[in-house]
C-alpha cells in the first residue's frame, strides 16, 4: 500500500488501542464480567518489572550458553561429530563457559543465572509459532478461550508502575511477516480486555512515532478523530461481538494511550534523547535499540517489556542452512546490547528490581529432530558428511534441551542450573525445567500466587494449566 498521510494517520489511530480491534470478534468470553479468585495470599515480591530478550526462532543451545565439543570445519567431515562450531570462551563466573562471540553477555553472568535444562513440551509436529505461542501463554493451542500473554497476566494482576507507561509492551516484531496471523495470537491479552494487551513497537527506531499524532497533524484535527474513532468502537456492527466487559476494556485502553500521548513519559520513547556513546554501543540493528528503549522504559516505570530478535521464517535463529555462519551474525546482533543492558540497569540501581530472561521456544540439532523416543517429520536434509560449509551448524529443531538466562530481581548470582548430556542428544539430563516452572518462577518474583485464576466460561482458567505449576525456589537468593 502506498504511505500516503491519510494512511499514516489511519495507522496511527489504530495504535491508540493498545490491542487490535480485533480481539473483540475473536474467542473471548460471552460472560458480562470475568470473576477473579477470592481470598488468594500474597506473596513478597523480588521484582517490579520484567524484560523477556526474545529469541526468536530457535536459538541452539549447543552454539550459544551450553557449549560441547568443538569440531572445526573441514570439508568431508562426519555430521554425527559435530556437537559445537565454536569454541568455548571463558565467563565471569569461575568454571562456565559460553561459545565464541558471547564474551559480552558471559562477563555479566556474575549478575545473573543460566538454566540449562529447559525442556520444551512435545506438541507433535514441531511449528515456531506453535511452540512461541505455548512459551509466551503456557497453554497449548488450540483453546476454546484465547489464552493471555504472560505480560497480559502481569499487566492485570500488577496494573502499571508508571500509570501513564502502558505496562506491557512488545518491541521490535512486525506483523507483516510470514505466519503474521499466528504470531498475532499470542501477542495478546485474551479474555483479561484490550487494556491489558500488548503496546506494540514494530521498530525502536520509530518508537516515538507510536506515541505522537502523524506529522502535520494538528492538536485539533487529533482531538476530534480520536473522539470519532471512540463513536465509531461504540457503534460499529463488532458491538455484538463480545461482553460489555471487554468492549469497555478496549475503551479504557484508548484512554490510557491518549494519556500517554500527552505525558512528559513520552519522551522514554524517544531513542534520539540517549547520547550518542551510548545510542552507538547498543546499536547493532533493531533488537540491539530494543534493548536500548527497554532500558528506557524501564526507568520510566514499565512493567513487562518483550525485546525480539524477530521471528520470520528461514531467518534469524531460524538456520535451516549456513548454521554457523548464520550464528555470527546473531551472536553480533544480541551480545554488546544484552551485556550493556545489564550493567546500564545496575549502575542506575534498578536491575536489583528488575527481572531479565533471556529464552527461545527450543534449540538446534544437526542430526536429532524433536527428541528421542519421539519421532517427528525431518524437515531439513543433512548429509552424513559435509561437503559444502552450509551443512556445518544446528539446522534441525531439538526440543529436548535448551537455555535460559535470569538476572537481577532476586534471582541468585552466578547460579548454573541443570545440565544437559555432554554427548548427542544433549537432552536435559539434571533438574528439567518446563514451561508451567518458568512461568511461575516469574510470577513468584512479582508476588503474583500460583493459585491466581478467573472464572470464563464456567470454569476456572489459571495462569498455568490447572494451577499446578510450581516456581523454582532455587532460581532464587
Amino acid at each position: 500500500m502506498k504511505h500516503t498521510p491519510e494512511n499514516t494517520r489511519r495507522d496511527f489511530l489504530k495504535k491508540m488501542s493498545a490491542a487490535s480491534l480485533a480481539a473483540m470478534g475473536t474467542t473471548i468470553p460471552t460472560a458480562s464480567f470475568l470473576s477473579s479468585c477470592q481470598g488468594t495470599p500474597q506473596i513478597p515480591s523480588t521484582a517490579d518489572t520484567v524484560i523477556l530478550l526474545w529469541m526468536a526462532g530457535g536459538m541452539a543451545h549447543t552454539e550459544t550458553f551450553d557449549p560441547k565439543t568443538y569440531v572445526p570445519y573441514e570439508k568431508g567431515v562426519e555430521s554425527k561429530r559435530v556437537l559445537s562450531t565454536f569454541p568455548r570462551v571463558p565467563t565471569a563466573v569461575d568454571g562456565l563457559y559460553f561459545s565464541e562471540g558471547l564474551e559480552g553477555v558471559g562477563n555479566v553472568m556474575d549478575r545473573g543465572a543460566i538454566v540449562r535444562s529447559y525442556r520444551s513440551a512435545d506438541l507433535g509436529h514441531i511449528l515456531h509459532t506453535r511452540h512461541q505461542y505455548h512459551w509466551h501463554t503456557c497453554y497449548e493451542p488450540p483453546q476454546s478461550v484465547q489464552a493471555p500473554h504472560i505480560g497480559a497476566w502481569i499487566a492485570k494482576e500488577l496494573g502499571p508502575v508508571n500509570p501513564v507507561i502502558p505496562p506491557f509492551i512488545a518491541i521490535g516484531q512486525r506483523f507483516t511477516v510470514g505466519e503474521a496471523e499466528e504470531l498475532k495470537a499470542f501477542h495478546s491479552a485474551g479474555f483479561l480486555g484490550s487494556e491489558y494487551g500488548p503496546f506494540l513497537i514494530p521498530d525502536p527506531r520509530t518508537g516515538l512515532d507510536s506515541v505522537r499524532p502523524p506529522q502535520g497533524m494538528t492538536t485539533e484535527r487529533f482531538e476530534a478523530r480520536n473522539k470519532l474513532y471512540q463513536q465509531l468502537v461504540e457503534k460499529s456492527p463488532m458491538r455484538d461481538h463480545g461482553s460489555g466487559y471487554q468492549k469497555e476494556s478496549l475503551m479504557r485502553s484508548m484512554e490510557q494511550a491518549y494519556r500517554l500521548l500527552n505525558s512528559p513519559e513520552a519522551k522514554a520513547f524517544d531513542l534520539s534523547q540517549e547520547p550518542k556513546e551510548n545510542y552507538e554501543a547498543y546499536n547493532t540493528g533493531r533488537f540491539g535499540l530494543g534493548c536500548l528503549l527497554a532500558k528506557r522504559l524501564t526507568q520510566q516505570g514499565a512493567r513487562f517489556i518483550s525485546v525480539s530478535t524477530e521471528y520470520e521464517p528461514f531467518l534469524g535463529w531460524d538456520t535451516h542452512e549456513n548454521g554457523h555462519t548464520r550464528l555470527v551474525k546473531m551472536k553480533q546482533l544480541i551480545d554488546e546490547p544484552i551485556a550493556r543492558l545489564i550493567r546500564d540497569l545496575d549502575e542506575s540501581g534498578h536491575l536489583d528490581r528488575t527481572l531479565i530472561v533471556l529464552a527461545s521456544e527450543f534449540s538446534r540439532d544437526a542430526i536429532m529432530e524433536g527428541r528421542p523416543g519421539e519421532k517427528v517429520r525431518d524437515q531439513v536434509n543433512q548429509p552424513d558428511v559435509i561437503e559444502d560449509e552450509k551443512f556445518y551448524g544446528m539446522h534441525r529443531h531439538f526440543t529436548d534441551g535448551s537455555s535460559i538466562l535470569l538476572w537481577g530481581g532476586g534471582i541468585k548470582k552466578g547460579l548454573v542450573y541443570g545440565r544437559t548430556a555432554d554427548e548427542r542428544p544433549c537432552s536435559s539430563v539434571e533438574n528439567t525445567v518446563v514451561i508451567d516452572q518458568v512461568h511461575q518462577s516469574i510470577y513468584h518474583a512479582l508476588g503474583i500466587p500460583p493459585e491466581t485464576h478467573y472464572t470464563i466460561e464456567g470454569r476456572p482458567f489459571y495462569t498455568t494449566p490447572d494451577g499446578k505449576g510450581e516456581p523454582v525456589l532455587d532460581w532464587f537468593a
